[in-house]
């Protein structure tokens, strides 16, 4: 009885020849399309060609190849077949090793259309899908990750649970595949039809709390900082600690300056700017001290030694920067749960934000966008001194959850008011953690103000400028307010609502 055929064409050609020799050294005969069968040639590998195979040519510049029957009834004829198949001349293929033409690589190099178009690959999944329904008789494989378990398994006998392990990932291959260009053949951001592809980056413990399961997941064909971040030491990441991380490095991303962000829960409790890492992780540890213990902390440059002696004397749970000194690597090794994450590029450019309602999900912009320069609306216009601030502050309150308040002065805030239902509430609980600082701060809102209370308020802590969107029925009534206590205002134009 001759042996069994082994069908390779792979655009990825890592460890094809290893694997393609192991299947050889197993018995099976090799069969080869394209630059797959120049690769196994110039190995020294016995191999036949597609074309030798089916008895008939490559046509279209290569467009019909692998669409014969010869080769679907190999990989699709059952065990219970195999009479049927002798009886016409056919011969089974028991290993397909197919991975697809780059299409999402091609597409995110600025690819033209007719470039695009032609690496939608045909034949490719039209056998994978082939061999994965057939899995009791056909190994499909698609990830030259998985070659040497293939080899290991067909030496003692290719479980069932193994044979349906690979045919769920040459499905889920496929239909990823099938996602990239339905997504790059509708041109549009929100198209009727949206196909969201997640691969499992990691299992997390559990999720928000313990008696919930989590997984972390990858948007396929996107890149993130916290996908692409090195964790450098501790434990592995929770749900939580992404989240805050996240937050964090989105946060601590909108500076040029050197800059430190303190996290919890997702909202900033002590953002600062300073000369140094160190000078702005102690302006941020002075904004809240009680807030940022088991908190998580980013700066936007590396991290030293001194900044890191200071790191040590609190409980962190994380620790995000661009690169660490050796000098603080020795000093944060101490804490061995304390997770470092070396984050290889800022949280810049235009991004979808997803959120899960039962039965459906939400699409938007992601709020990314700075606003026009800011309009002064009262007489007195902010000093030299305080428009940084007002920027500062600013950029702060655009990741606060609402309703938001952020009082800062000196590059550093003060006291932030976090997700309060209703903004006198909010500003209060800012100005009260400000205290007497608050005198000749800044405060800035992430939406307007419905009423003039908060102005009033704000004036009875001594605030010298506020910033904030306008666009009240009523902003006549807060700027009466702030011309009466000599508050300078800006108007942004542009709201900040996080929910």
């Amino acid at each position: 009885m001759r042996s069994m055929w082994a069908l390779l064409s792979v655009a990825d050609k890592r460890g094809i020849v290893d694997f393609a020799r192991g299947l050889a050294e197993l018995g099976f005969r090799l069969l080869a399309t394209g630059g797959t069968y120049r690769a196994l040639r110039e190995a020294g590998l016995p191999v036949t060609y597609i074309s030798d195979f089916t008895g008939f040519p490559e046509i279209l510049e290569g467009r019909v190849k692998t669409l014969h029957p010869k080769v679907h009834a190999a990989l699709l004829a059952r065990p219970d077949q195999e009479e049927e198949l002798k009886a016409l001349g056919l011969e089974r293929i028991g290993v397909l090793a197919v991975n697809l033409y780059p299409f999402r690589e091609t597409v995110a190099r600025g690819a033209s259309f007719a470039e695009a178009l032609e690496q939608i690959d045909i034949g490719g999944p039209a056998m994978l899908r082939a061999a994965a329904k057939n899995h009791q008789a056909v190994l499909p494989v698609c990830d030259p990750e998985d070659y040497p378990r293939v080899l290991e398994a067909l030496k003692a006998g290719p479980s069932p649970d193994f044979r349906q392990k690979l045919a769920r990932k040459a499905f889920a291959h496929t239909a990823l595949y099938d996602a990239a260009i339905a997504e790059w053949l509708s041109g549009e951001k929100f198209p009727e039809e949206k196909l969201l592809a997640l691969r499992r980056e990691a299992s997390l413990r559990y999720g928000e709390n313990p008696h919930q399961e989590a997984a972390l997941y990858r948007v396929v064909g996107e890149r993130g900082p916290l996908l692409e971040a090195q964790v450098l030491q501790g434990k592995a990441m929770s749900f939580n600690n992404y989240l805050d991380a996240e937050a964090a490095w989105n946060l601590v991303s909108e500076f040029a300056e050197p800059a430190c962000v303190a996290v919890k829960h997702q909202n900033p409790c002590g953002v600062a700017l300073g000369e140094t890492p160190l000078e702005a992780y102690r302006k941020a540890y002075e904004a809240d001290p009680v807030s940022i213990f088991g908190g998580i902390v980013a700066f936007n440059r590396p991290l030293d030694g001194p900044t890191a002696e200071a790191l040590a004397e609190v409980f962190l749970e994380v620790v995000l920067a661009p690169s660490f000194s050796p000098e603080a690597r020795a000093v944060l090794a101490r804490k061995k749960n304390l997770r470092l994450l070396q984050v290889p590029f800022p949280a810049q450019g235009p991004y979808l934000d997803l959120r899960r309602l039962r039965g459906g999900v939400l699409l938007q912009d992601a709020d990314t966008e700075d606003p026009a320069e800011p309009k002064v609306v009262t007489e007195r216009a902010p000093t030299p001194e305080e428009w940084p601030d007002l920027r500062f502050a600013w950029k702060v309150v655009k990741h606060v959850r609402s309703n938001a308040i952020v009082v800062a002065k000196g590059g550093m805030t003060l006291g932030i008011g976090v997700g309060q239902t209703n903004r006198l509430a909010a500003a209060r609980h800012a100005l009260e953690a400000a205290g007497e600082r608050a005198k000749g701060a800044v405060l800035a809102s992430d939406a307007f103000f419905p009423f003039d209370d908060v102005v009033r308020l704000a004036a009875s802590y001594g605030i010298a400028a506020i910033i904030q969107p306008g666009g009240s029925v009523r902003d006549q009534d807060s700027i009466r307010a702030a011309e009466e206590a000599g508050i300078a205002m800006v108007f942004t134009g542009v709201r900040h609502f996080r929910h």
